[in-house]
């Protein structure tokens, strides 16, 4: 059976478009072959800087007879209609079949496709690929209006040692393709995939990504161990630098002494960003050396390129340098807050206000933190003030990825508490689900306020994640916020944050005016305008005016436009059930059923994470042993009876007034009920819940008894209602746990 090779040769491909040209190519084309019926065996794509390469096995000769039914009109459908299929399908009328559908008669047409050589159907196939490839950007050269990439050398296309004629904008299809441009560009002819991949290796190509990454990390680790200093592993620039080279050449050089004194990640991502060299440290930690990834073997071993590369290297390096030293005597002359004062004419969102004004509304959220973080107030907000100056530095600027990290660096320069240094630095992270969390109480106050913020921010004006798209990456600081609350241990109601910072983005884009919040809470927040210059007193008044907010009979809460109550209260619930969602996320990948979060949620006013996964843990434990699972059923009855007689009307329970149920299983139910209820109580406001589930588990058995030997609907109207008095007490007691009609099973 024959096998497919199809080269595509142009000018250097992008490195970071190649992987999904090879994925695009290898689909496209099984995707045209499938269409035809065509089988095959296995199908590799390859990519160098200069091809794109598909090597596809075991084809038939011919593609198969194919009979396509098609649907047309109906038989007294007008005659248009029936002229216009006509033509669709190629046939005539006497070729169509007639079939019973439905209500009438129904024209069909069966259109009969012979098989054709397979290398036909290749040739129809590929032109059509080239010309609607999806390339992220492609541009148009010469006089046609042929696109791709970048502009076309040759397509070699063979089937077997046969070419596979066709022609694409001018370009022929041939067996010909090229070695290494500099080192042997002279065409050569292939005869099969064999001769094509020896080929090239002979004249300094190696096709495989893969081969070509693997060489350069065992050559370049090598060079390192022999200058007796250690690679820094760098995954993507690995793959980068496979995407740059056909033959890759590694070479070694060191850093000049008057740049080893900048922070390492300075020098490895001004060599990654500027001139894709790899970096390499040495006992103490320096970066000392670079290694650059030719792609040919110089003649006098490399040593004329490393001359050049070592040259532009040192540009680059003296330009990081200048913005390091310029940033460090900019704090030595402004101290590290004057750093962060450009900021207040830097724009955050055209919505939210300037950075300065951002920094301002996250140090009083860190303050409000920083008795949860047990911390003193003063140094969480200081912290957060210090957190976002390097934005304002000449280095954040040439190389925005440092954000954070070069605060660190800085606030440590200008002499600032460790602490502050590191929440600099930590205040971003969780970034994503593999990320540190932050543990220092300082780096948790800001990182909580930063995330939170932004998230009210956004709430503010509507702009929330929807479908795929979160341009702001808001899931990603809600699953911070929950990553930092549980992972450090932090007991509080989410919701007094989130309405603090809620309301305070609704005033400060001005939103509302006085009448709309209320005097009292308006006087409060005045003092908050832009979010800048507000004293202690005015924050710390404007939290208790907003925790007042929303509760009936504080005073305030009348005062304040009852539409503008209900749509903080609506957004207020909006934003944690968002949180919410990303919570059940997180815990359903470690294990934990989606329903039972459900159930805990649904007792309401779960919003201390903590708690609340710790209630679903002990409730998950509890329903995976006998007694949890023979309980549920027995709730799930007493549940589905009460809806039967709710369904009916209002449930009058008055005939229970009076009337005593002497059976065994009723008066055991009764007071295994009263016994187990104070006792759940008493365990859930303790938090044990590992205690309530055990109290609970003791009504399994009066449940079981009851349902087994005793009749809910008995002819007598006061034992019946006695009866459904207790299916009623059943859901309650066990409802204090859990809204168990939430759970599946």
């Amino acid at each position: 059976m024959p096998d497919l090779l199809l080269e595509i040769l142009s000018e250097e491909i992008p490195a970071r478009m190649q992987a999904k040209a090879r994925e695009n190519l290898r689909d496209a084309i099984l995707k045209g072959l499938k269409a035809a019926g065509v089988s095959h065996g296995t199908a590799t794509a390859y990519s160098t800087p200069r091809r794109l390469t598909l090597h596809v096995t075991d084809l038939p000769e011919q593609t198969p007879d194919l009979n396509e039914e098609r649907k047309g009109p109906r038989t007294d459908a007008p005659e248009k209609a029936l002229e216009g299929f006509l033509r669709s399908t190629g046939l005539t009328k006497d070729q169509l079949e007639v079939r019973a559908d439905k209500k009438s008669d129904v024209y069909f047409a069966v259109i009969s496709k012979p098989g054709v050589p397979v290398s036909d159907a290749i040739a129809a196939l590929v032109p059509d690929v080239i010309r609607g490839f999806p390339w992220p950007k492609s541009m148009r050269w010469g006089s046609g209006d042929m696109r791709w990439v970048r502009p076309l050398t040759s397509i070699l296309c063979l089937l077997d040692d046969a070419v596979v004629p066709f022609e694409v904008e001018g370009y022929a299809s041939g067996n010909e393709t090229r070695g290494h441009r500099m080192v042997d560009p002279t065409p050569f002819t292939v005869s099969g995939f064999d001769d094509y991949h020896a080929g090239l290796a002979e004249r300094r190509v190696t096709l495989v990504p893969d081969a070509r990454a693997d060489e350069i990390h065992k050559r370049a680790k090598a060079l390192c161990a022999a200058e007796g200093v250690t690679l820094i592993d760098d995954p993507a620039l690995l793959i980068e630098n496979a995407g740059l080279t056909e033959w890759p050449n590694p070479i070694i050089g060191e850093i000049e002494d008057a740049f080893r004194e900048l922070p390492a990640e300075v020098l490895q991502t001004s060599m990654r960003e500027h001139q894709k060299f790899f970096s390499a440290k040495d006992n103490t930690g320096r970066v000392t050396h670079f290694i650059a990834v030719a792609n040919v073997e110089g003649a006098d071993g490399g040593e004329t390129i490393l001359k050049g590369n070592a040259k532009v290297l040192r540009a680059r390096l003296a330009d990081a340098k200048f913005f390091w030293e310029n940033d460090l005597r900019a704090i030595e002359r402004h101290g590290f807050e004057g750093m962060a004062a450009p900021l207040a004419n830097v724009t955050f969102h055209n919505q939210l206000g300037t950075q300065a004004g951002r920094i301002e509304r996250i140090a009083a959220l860190a303050a409000q933190f920083s008795q949860v973080c047990g911390i003193d107030p003063a140094i969480a907000q200081k912290a957060a003030r210090a957190c976002k100056a390097d934005l304002a530095s000449e280095m954040v600027y040439e190389f925005p990825e440092l954000q954070g990290l070069m605060g660190r660096y800085y606030a440590s320069a200008a002499g600032l508490d460790p602490r502050i240094a590191g929440a600099c630095e930590d205040h971003y992270k969780p970034l994503g689900p593999s990320d540190d969390v932050p543990s220092e109480p300082v780096s948790v106050a800001v990182a909580l306020a930063d995330k939170i913020d932004m998230l009210a921010g956004f709430w503010a004006i509507e702009e929330k994640p929807t479908g795929s798209k979160d341009p702001f990456a808001l899931r990603r600081a809600a699953l911070g916020v929950i990553r930092l609350i549980l992972e450090n241990n932090l007991r509080f109601r989410l919701s007094d944050p989130v309405r603090i910072a809620l309301v305070r983005h609704v005033y400060l884009i001005g939103q509302r005016d006085a009448k709309a919040l209320g005097a009292p809470l308006f006087d409060a927040i005045e003092g908050l305008a832009g979010g800048e210059g507000a004293t202690a007193a005015n924050r710390e008044a404007f939290e208790q005016a907003v925790n007042q907010l929303l509760t009936p009979g504080s005073g305030l809460a009348e005062a304040v436009d009852p539409e503008f109550e209900q749509e903080m209260r609506d957004a207020v619930t909006d934003l944690l059930n968002f949180i919410a969602d990303r919570l059940k996320i997180a815990l359903r990948e470690k294990g934990v059923r989606h329903d039972l979060i459900d159930a805990v949620f649904a007792l309401g006013g779960q919003d201390d994470l903590v708690l609340l996964v710790k209630r679903v843990n002990a409730l998950q434990a509890f329903l995976g042993t006998e007694d949890g699972t023979n309980l549920l059923a027995g709730y799930k009855r007493a549940a589905n009876i009460l809806a039967a007689e709710e369904k009916k009307g209002a449930l009058d329970l008055s005939a229970a007034e009076g009337v005593e149920d002497d059976k065994a299983e009723t008066v055991a139910l009764f007071n295994a009920l009263a016994t187990a209820s104070p006792l759940i109580d008493t365990a859930l406001a303790a938090e044990d819940f590992e205690g309530a589930m055990r109290h609970m588990s003791g009504l399994r058995g009066p449940i079981d008894a009851f349902f087994e030997d005793v009749i809910v609907n008995a002819d007598d109207p006061g034992l019946r209602a006695v009866r459904l008095t207790l299916l009623m007490q059943i859901r309650d007691v066990v409802d204090h746990v859990a809204v168990f009609s939430k759970v599946e099973g």
